[in-house]
């Protein structure tokens, strides 16, 4: 065939308007696949085999439109219509149509993408309290959700302050248990004032369409409190009410708040729900203030602190040897003493395992029970099917309880190599509180694990900024620019984590990276500081395995695990095998033989492993 009928030939079976139709749509599958496939979520990898098949397509689609013809009596091949019957003009006035049809579609697409992009950048600038992917629009706002900000303490004893924060928190703790409702975490909202006058920037910064607010006078056996629930979109003031009565009706003041604030936003409630917002604690008001008191310093989260939230529980015990939160409270300091610095894992855990164990006897549906023996179970007995079942337990009893979900998926999807349920949980537990500093760490975390750097860095940074002095932020950022390659603002990162803690771990990741820069002889003074220390008191042995892998000595960095595996340090070593400064010990024998009794390859390996 001749060049010159070529042509013709394929102009006249439309291969060249095939062929730009083709392209146009395929934009137009690009430019809603951007927009899309971060909503839901889609791995980096789902744009590049979009990409992928479109291109392999695009001969397939060139060669059909040449064979074949689009007839009135349906598709057919080119040899077999008769030239003069051929209705290639009309089918090509279609093509054509349905391109321009395409194309404009496609370009508002993409203008309103742009415009899109640049109302997020204006937004980025302002901070993104979400915690997504750079560069991705905000999730909407709920409009069944609620921010219960401090109570303001009328009161004229300040030692008050406790009782309020526990009237807040106790009206939070009962919204929370509502499925329908999302309810942001007391650890994001006692960073605002009471009754502030920037209730839609705070509601923004929070991710909530609605913001309770209130106030507490206690005195001489008889508490007011005022309350009034505001649509902080609109500003308009949804309910208020004030309540007089006796302190001993505390409980039922705050379950009539609770539901009439439901009702208000017209959320569902099952009959367990109702009842469990119904559940009084304690008859016992002593009990009921010790309690809050131990809450108030379990908040603070320093090992001096949570040895006084500990004796404030057990005063609340012995008033009332029946209170299920107070043992449940009780568990929870007690498993995360050993990660504060406050107690070795072996004098810890087993004190939190035996509280909780106490309070689900009194009370079986006692959420936080389950989360403090849902940490013992993963962090001390390396169970983690076991764990799984307490945490997904709590869920289900309190589905906006933030430590949950942020345990659930540090503790067991990371552990077994779960890296999109990690992250999904992740954002969950940030969703719900936006303004913890360790959920937003930990979120930089799991993007590590998932190998996301960029997002891991992005997250980092936002938690620095957020509290400069907060060290663990720090340490992991350090890691996520070393993996990155960038070594020297590693060390840097590393450096100021050391420097703001007496906590043995980013000491032991500085002397690593030493080591493996060649600074050996600073490596090895770290290294004999941390025996020094580990002679004086609990200093955990994995801080003095990462040293001696910097230093190029995997027999003493194995040491040092099995030793960490024989304490029961899962803080630790609960992720051996996805940790990444251990990857260099991966394959051999003694480091696999250890992962084994953490983490079995046959739940590491497997992702139906937990169904």
């Amino acid at each position: 065939m001749k060049s010159g009928t070529l042509f013709a030939e394929l102009k006249r079976r439309n291969v060249y308007k095939v062929a730009v139709a083709y392209v146009v749509v395929a934009w137009l599958l690009i430019q809603a696949a951007s927009i899309l496939f971060p909503t839901f979520d889609a791995p980096p990898w789902a744009m590049k085999v979009l990409v992928a098949v479109l291109v392999l397509c695009f001969p397939v689609a060139l060669v059909l439109s040449w064979a074949f013809e689009i007839t009135p009596e349906g598709i057919k091949l080119e040899s077999e219509i008769a030239a003069k019957k051929s209705i290639t003009r009309k089918t090509g006035r279609k093509i054509v149509g349905l391109t321009i049809a395409v194309a404009i579609v496609a370009a508002g697409l993409l203008v309103f993408q742009m415009a899109g992009r640049d109302r997020w950048a204006h937004r980025s600038a302002e901070g993104n309290p979400e915690g997504g992917r750079p560069g991705s629009p905000p999730l909407p706002i709920p409009a069944k959700s609620i921010a219960v900000l401090p109570f303001d303490n009328l009161s004229r004893d300040p030692d008050n302050a406790y009782f309020c924060e526990g009237v807040q928190d106790e009206i939070l703790t009962r919204l929370a248990k509502v499925a329908d409702l999302k309810v942001i975490s007391r650890t994001s909202t006692q960073h605002f004032k009471s009754a502030p006058d920037n209730i839609p920037e705070i509601a923004k910064k929070l991710g909530v369409m609605h913001i309770l607010e209130g106030s507490v006078q206690k005195a001489s056996g008889q508490v007011r409190v005022n309350v009034q629930l505001i649509n902080a979109m609109t500003d308009a003031h949804l309910w208020a009410d004030t309540f007089d009565r006796n302190l001993t009706d505390i409980f039922a003041v705050e379950t009539e708040i609770a539901k009439a604030i439901a009702e208000v936003l017209q959320a569902k409630l099952t009959g367990s729900e109702k009842t469990s917002m119904s559940n009084k604690p304690t008859e016992n008001p002593e009990a009921y203030e010790l309690y809050l008191k131990g809450r108030f310093f379990w908040n603070k989260r320093t090992a001096t602190d949570l040895w006084k939230s500990i004796e404030f529980f057990n005063q609340a015990i012995e008033k009332d040897p029946g209170y299920a939160l107070a043992y449940a409270g009780e568990a929870q300091a007690w498993s995360l003493l050993s990660a504060y610095n406050g107690a070795s894992p072996a004098d810890s855990y087993p004190q939190a395992e035996a509280f909780a164990r106490k309070a689900l006897a009194l009370d079986a549906n006692c959420a936080e029970a389950l989360v403090g023996s849902g940490s013992f179970k993963a962090r001390y007995q390396f169970d983690v099917r076991g764990a799984l079942k307490d945490y997904e337990r709590a869920i289900q009893l309190n589905p906006n309880d933030s430590t949950a979900h942020h345990w659930l998926g540090g503790d067991c999807f990371a552990a077994t190599g779960q890296h999109a349920r990690e992250v999904a949980e992740l954002k969950r537990a940030l969703e719900l509180d936006p303004l913890s500093l360790i959920i937003n760490s930990n979120l930089g975390v799991a993007y590590n694990r998932a190998g996301r750097f960029e997002e891991a860095v992005a997250q980092f940074r936002k938690a620095v900024q957020m509290d400069d002095r907060f060290y663990p932020a720090h340490r992991e950022y350090a890691l996520a620019l070393e993996l990155q390659g960038k070594i020297p603002e590693a060390i840097s990162e590393y450096e100021k984590a050391a420097a703001l803690t007496d906590d043995p771990i980013p000491l032991g990741a500085l002397g690593r990276i030493y080591g493996i820069t060649g600074r050996k002889d600073e490596a090895q003074k770290i290294l004999a500081q941390l025996q020094g220390l580990r002679a004086q008191r609990y200093t955990a042995a994995y801080s003095l395995a990462l040293v001696a892998l910097g230093l190029g000595d995997k027999t003493e960095a194995l040491h040092w695990l099995e030793e960490s595996y024989r304490e029961r340090d899962g803080d630790s070593i609960g992720v051996i095998r996805v940790d990444p400064l251990l990857r260099s010990l991966r394959g051999d024998p003694r480091f696999e033989a250890l992962a084994e009794k953490i983490v079995p390859a046959r739940l590491f390996e497997s992702t139906t492993a937990f169904k």
